[in-house]
């Protein structure tokens, strides 16, 4: 890589962040260099401390975190012949996957290396800040409803069938649950979510049959009356608390027994292994393992392309940008642990 030419937002083993310069990345076979435009923020970038070194045990310092770059591509590698220079896209940063280890592919930085195989075209009519807030979303809700050691689904389709079943997203209008709640309807799924009130249009926006209130004491009882006689193929569990809430659902409906949390914590092993008597299936879902499995490029080549440009796909949720440059990502990731809803935090990349 070349020494210059390229600026980062480094974050150190303690959680110290430094904006300063970066080498210029050159694609090998496969990738793609993106001028980073926009770039979104997650809860797992805000987290610091031995936390960090919980969630990425592996992950060498100095290093560039983030996962959600939107930009124009810069140059491709051999054997990428999808994009070319100045095609605008969207590509998951996969640069803290423990497989990947590359300050090279994190997403906070003006130059970034991307995998072809996790980058899709951004239309015309989609801006680029509000393309950013996609990638960890998409990626974790599709590692949670397809991996098989997941919920194990089919793989959603621009024409899908109806599969005359029910996937309950607890948690749908969060990043993740309101993509989840798209890519289970493009799999032929009816959709029951949860969400505050205020939220409740939008999700069912998202093509939700159903929408419950989950801080109401009698949401698990409704939804399972909601259910009639149609089998649950799956439920999502986002959100705190998500997990203890949809166990007893799981239990009364007939259908996988399958339940995927968004939390893989010791806690969730714990729980999984005591639900098993019950019939239930507990799971924790890692948003980075499409980076690594076929359910990767199935979304990102195969079905968000055609998706995103026939409008059949929303872009979700709103991007809310909050500063330029990277010396506005803390700032972001500050607002971020204050308390987010419905939206997406977005820093531009001039």
């Amino acid at each position: 890589m070349a020494p210059s030419g390229n600026a980062a937002l480094w974050t150190s083993s303690s959680g110290r962040f430094t904006v300063g310069p970066a080498p210029v990345p050159q694609p090998g076979p496969g990738e793609l260099v993106v001028r980073a435009e926009a770039v979104a923020v997650n809860p797992v970038d805000a987290v610091s401390g031995l936390l960090r070194h919980v969630v990425y045990p592996k992950l060498r310092y100095r290093t560039v975190i983030g996962s959600d770059v939107a930009g124009t591509v810069l140059a491709v590698g051999p054997g990428v012949e999808r994009f070319q220079a100045g095609d605008r896209v969207l590509g998951y940063a996969a640069g803290q996957e423990q497989h990947r280890n590359s300050a090279a592919e994190g997403a906070f930085q003006h130059q970034v290396l991307l995998l072809e195989r996790l980058t899709t075209p951004v239309p015309q009519d989609l801006a680029t800040e509000q393309a950013a807030v996609l990638p960890l979303a998409v990626s974790t809700a599709a590692a949670g409803l397809f991996e098989p050691d997941q919920l194990g689904l089919p793989l959603p389709t621009a024409d899908p069938v109806d599969r005359g079943q029910v996937v309950l997203v607890w948690g749908a209008s969060t990043s993740v649950g309101a993509n989840a709640v798209q890519l289970a309807r493009a799999a032929g799924y009816a959709v029951i979510g949860t969400a505050s009130p205020r939220n409740h249009a939008f999700v069912r926006s998202l093509g939700a049959e159903a929408v419950f209130d989950y801080r109401d004491d009698g949401a698990a009882r409704r939804i399972v009356e909601a259910l009639a006689d149609r089998q649950l193929a799956g439920t999502l569990a986002f959100g705190q608390g998500s997990l203890t809430r949809t166990l007893p659902i799981v239990r009364a409906a007939t259908g996988s027994g399958r339940l995927a949390s968004a939390y893989p914590t010791p806690a969730t092993t714990i729980r999984a292994r005591l639900e098993r008597r019950h019939g239930v299936h507990v799971t924790a879902i890692w948003g980075g393992r499409p980076t690594e499995s076929e359910v990767g490029p199935a979304i990102y080549r195969d079905f968000l392309p055609e998706a995103l440009r026939s409008g059949g796909y929303q872009a979700t949720p709103t991007a809310s940008v909050v500063g330029t440059g990277l010396s506005a990502i803390p700032d972001a990731l500050a607002e971020l642990r204050a308390g987010v809803s419905a939206r997406k935090l977005v820093v531009t990349l001039p």
